[in-house]
């Protein structure tokens, strides 16, 4: 495949994705890209487009299981100082699809700003964050989220306002863009209170949470009524493995990577919780992750 020679230093070929999943598992992509700045990702964009090579877009890869075996595609990551840009217009934030969460509410706690406490921990981009509607403790980023800025399949850039992004539970009408920056609505706090919540934020997540193995997280959505953990846990599942693959002991909706999992170990995984779930509650388990064959 001929790209244009702009792009050149840009694209890696058979990269490998587990480098930048926080599983740490996966096939490799038959490309990966790393544009420079909106022009080049339009660039990359209309050459796939024209090319009929199906697109991904990679943040932290904290919500991602790439298979072992992927389909041809390219892979784009968005890391250049064009995407991790964070400016301050009163209480707005204008931040870059690129930077990290924690870098964010750092930054903004340095300014006396809150509302992004209840994200602490969260291992995303803030691009990932808007698509996924990432939130914690009973609160999304979407209650946070004033205008997005995008780019579509065809390389034109669009401005998308909330309610236009139309978010929902894990999830939101991004997934058919690429996100370059938004802006955020928050609210003036004492440095100090920002702080101690974080504190708070982070010490429940080390209490309740498995941090000391590779995973993404949640594996599953929560049902309606009960947390998909409590579900896995009653059916006894806690600690079950499958190759390198293992139900988390402290906690259920976590699959862990224990000894060199492969993606198709996860996969086999989640699956058989989901069967054992359904066939001893009757309730259905929908994975929270996105997953790349």
């Amino acid at each position: 495949m001929n790209w244009p020679k702009e792009l050149n230093n840009k694209i890696k070929k058979t990269e490998s994705l587990s480098k930048y999943t926080t599983f740490r598992s996966g096939g490799k992509a038959a490309f990966f890209a790393f544009p420079g700045s909106a022009g080049q990702l339009k660039l990359l964009v209309c050459t796939a487009k024209k090319n009929k090579l199906p697109i991904r877009i990679i943040g932290a890869g904290s919500n991602i299981l790439a298979a072992d075996r992927l389909k041809r595609s390219m892979v784009i990551k968005l890391s250049a100082p064009e995407f991790t840009g964070i400016a301050f217009r009163g209480n707005r934030v204008y931040v870059g699809a690129a930077v990290a969460l924690p870098r964010v509410l750092k930054i903004c706690c340095d300014k006396g700003l809150g509302g992004l406490e209840f994200l602490s921990g969260i291992p995303a981009t803030v691009g990932g964050a808007l698509v996924m509607n990432a939130g914690a403790w009973g609160r999304n980023i979407s209650n946070l989220v004033e205008r997005a800025k995008v780019m579509d399949y065809n390389g034109k850039i669009r401005h998308l306002s909330r309610r236009a992004i139309n978010f929902s539970y894990r999830g939101s009408g991004l997934s058919r863009y690429i996100v370059l920056e938004c802006i955020l609505m928050l609210n003036r706090k004492s440095r100090k209170s920002i702080k101690d919540k974080i504190r708070g934020y982070l010490l429940r997540r080390r209490k309740t949470q498995d941090l000391s193995n590779p995973s993404a997280g949640c594996i599953f959505k929560n049902p309606k009524d009960y947390p998909a953990g409590m579900l896995i846990e009653a059916c006894g599942l806690k600690g079950l493995a499958f190759g390198g693959a293992a139900v988390s002991q402290t906690h259920a909706n976590f699959i862990i990577n224990k000894n060199k999992a492969s993606s198709s170990d996860i996969i086999k995984l989640m699956g058989f919780i989901r069967r054992e779930v359904k066939k001893k509650t009757g309730i259905q388990l929908e994975p929270e992750i996105k997953i790349w064959d």
